[in-house]
């Protein structure tokens, strides 16, 4: 029974299989996003749009229409991010499709943990064996001295399912 792990953040995803708890872990492959670094700013070059109110209300001047600009709580940088997430699971499913794995844990930070969660596909959902919500990328030790792995048992040393 093969486990694949997946250690990822913003910027770079890497993936691990793991056999059984004697085992060391064996890297099989790693992402990068290099947009991952650039700030909101560096995106776009324009302002948000603008937007009028259609008419002036009772009580104010003629020609008094109020304007303001147009916002989003969906910044160029989380729609990358979410782009990026999307490249994760598609790996993940080449993965599937070919049977290389079994379960699936998934280490990331909270916020890109969730993106991942929202981006899985129904069968990897059912292969989540675990979830650790932090951000080691950059963890040169292998994943399988975290002892986040147990038995693959949820709530195990601060996994949840």
């Amino acid at each position: 029974m093969t486990t694949r792990i997946v250690v990822a953040n913003q910027g770079r995803a890497r993936f691990f299989d793991w056999l059984n708890r004697r085992s060391a872990c064996r890297m099989t492959g790693e992402l990068k996003d290099p947009l991952a670094r650039l700030h909101n700013r560096d995106f776009n070059s324009d302002r948000p749009g603008r937007v009028f109110d259609r008419a002036s209300t009772p009580g104010r001047r003629r020609g008094a229409v109020g304007h303001h600009s147009t916002s989003s709580e969906l910044t160029p940088r989380k729609i990358e991010a979410q782009r990026f997430a999307q490249r994760i699971v598609l790996q993940l499913e080449r993965g599937r499709r070919r049977h290389d794995f079994d379960g699936i844990v998934l280490v990331a930070g909270p916020p890109f943990l969730g993106l991942l969660r929202r981006a899985l596909t129904e069968p990897l959902r059912r292969m989540v064996r675990a979830e650790l919500p932090k951000d080691l990328v950059q963890d040169r030790i292998d994943p399988a001295r975290w002892n986040i792995l147990g038995a693959h048992a949820p709530n195990t040393n601060g996994l949840s399912r």
